[in-house]
Formats: C-alpha cells, sequence, structure tokens
C-alpha cells in the first residue's frame, strides 16, 4: 500500500491539511504528518509539540521532519499544505526543498495546495505548470506555467488553490496512487451534492 506524508508547522491551514490527510487514510495510504519547526523554535528532544493551525485548531502531529525517514525511499507521497504562515516555514526550510527535489527526481509524488506551492519556487523547480491560492501568483507566475484551474497535475507535481479545492487535490493523489477506481470507493460515500463537478 502507498504511503504519504503531509508536512505541518505552525500556521497551517487546517481545512487543507485536515481533507488532505482524512480522504488519503479513506483510500488506505498509509498516511502521517510531520512536524516542521520554525527557525525559533530550536531542536528539542520531546515529542511534537501541537501544531496550531491558521485558525487556531490545535493538531498534534505524528512526528518531526528528518531528512532520512521523510525521504523517497520511504513513502510515495509528500503533501505541503497551505495557510500563509505555516506554508513560508515549510517552503523556507532547507530539509524540505531538498526532498521536493529528491520525491521529483525519484518518480515519486509531490502535492502542493494554496500557499504551500511556494515551495516549488524556493525549491528551485524548472518551468512548467501549477498553480496555487491568488495571493501569492504573483511570486509564482514569473517562473512558472500558472493556471488558475482547481488542481493541476504537470509530471509528479501536484498543485491546487486553496481550501475550496482541498476535496479534488486530495481526490486526484489519490487516484494518481490507487488508480480511479479506488478515487471512485472513497469518493461515493463522502455523499457530495449532486453536480459535484469531482
Amino acid at each position: 500500500m502507498p504511503s504519504a506524508l503531509v508536512l505541518l508547522a505552525d500556521g497551517t491551514e487546517e481545512m487543507e491539511f485536515t481533507i488532505t490527510y482524512d480522504t488519503l487514510v479513506r483510500a488506505g495510504i498509509t498516511t502521517q504528518s510531520v512536524y516542521v519547526l520554525t527557525p525559533s523554535f530550536g531542536s528539542t528532544n520531546i515529542s511534537p509539540p501541537v501544531a496550531k493551525g491558521s485558525r487556531g485548531i490545535n493538531i498534534m502531529p505524528d512526528s518531526y521532519l528528518d531528512a532520512t525517514a521523510c525521504g523517497p525511499g520511504n513513502h510515495d507521497l509528500l503533501v505541503i499544505p497551505g495557510g500563509a504562515t505555516g506554508a513560508a516555514t515549510i517552503a523556507t526550510n532547507a530539509t524540505v526543498q531538498q526532498l521536493v527535489r529528491s520525491y521529483l527526481k525519484n518518480g515519486k509524488y509531490v502535492g502542493m495546495i494554496c500557499a504551500g506551492s511556494l515551495a516549488a519556487h524556493t525549491s528551485k523547480l524548472p518551468f512548467q505548470p501549477l498553480t496555487s491560492h491568488p495571493s501569492v501568483k504573483a511570486e509564482l507566475e514569473p517562473n512558472f506555467d500558472y493556471s488558475e484551474d482547481s488542481v493541476v497535475v504537470s509530471g509528479n507535481l501536484v498543485t491546487s488553490r486553496g481550501p475550496g479545492t482541498a476535496f479534488p487535490f486530495a481526490l486526484t493523489l489519490v487516484e494518481l496512487l490507487c488508480g480511479k477506481e479506488k478515487r471512485e470507493e472513497v469518493r461515493a460515500p463522502m455523499v457530495f451534492p449532486s453536480g459535484t463537478p469531482w
């Protein structure tokens, strides 16, 4: 069964984190949350502290960011959610940048949603199609083929726009890892309103 990591920091957008994490688990994908410390936090030997999301919801991560344990040899998907403060912490982290490049180089998937797409820029990914939250469009547009589609798949890089696109983003990741049949199996019991496009 595929394995996924969903990164998390103080200021992460709760819906983007939770909807993605939950949807992956529903598909049977082994999923872990990984806490990315702010530079001022330093190092610690205690269990990961609670991450305080962008709306003040506390989330207990499964582990800390570790380059070896989080590498593409151990997992099939790396997800970077948004939330302005959380995305800034994650996107500027040198270990995250190295992991993004390593996952893609090794044919694994990287998902970025909302301001999390800034990690494509900080990781120095080549010019390619992507999308993001409108608030960071200006930072990405000069270096990428910017799209306003809800979900953009460019090889193994999957990007999306914000909390309102979290479900199609997560379901796209499920399809890429597990196939169309599994996507529909997960989608159906969620009971989206009739006519929902995803």
